[in-house]
């Protein structure tokens, strides 16, 4: 799904999902997703606006991220897309769009899950 950063008069607040992959792509029983951020992961919870018409991912890491990347957008333009690909139950990983619509791919590191 294609994401963008979510500003508000100029302060970086998070990650808007739309609400059509609100809809497609997140249960409704879900309260916590985890996002992957190139070596980073970390785990957001969804606030109740989330599911009433403000489908915002806000965190401070996650924005902290965002604006390292540069991926805010400067004033005037539109942030850089970003692909919030599904990489397993409530597992995201977030990657930035090329011009083509591709990720820009890096290898991911080895994700390891407890038994």
């Amino acid at each position: 799904m294609v994401v963008k950063a979510q500003s508000t008069s100029r302060v970086l607040v998070g990650l808007q999902v739309g609400a059509s992959n609100v809809r497609q792509c997140f249960s409704k029983d879900t309260a916590v997703i985890e996002l992957e951020l190139d070596y980073l992961q970390i785990q957001c919870g969804l606030e109740p606006d989330f599911w009433r018409g403000q489908p915002e991912i806000r965190d401070p890491r996650l924005c902290a991220w965002l604006k390292a990347k540069h991926f805010e957008g400067k004033p005037g333009e539109t942030p850089t897309p970003l692909a919030m690909i599904p990489s397993g139950k409530n597992f995201f990983r977030l990657r930035p769009l090329c011009r083509n619509g591709r990720t820009k791919t890096t290898p991911p590191p080895p994700r390891f899950e407890e038994a």
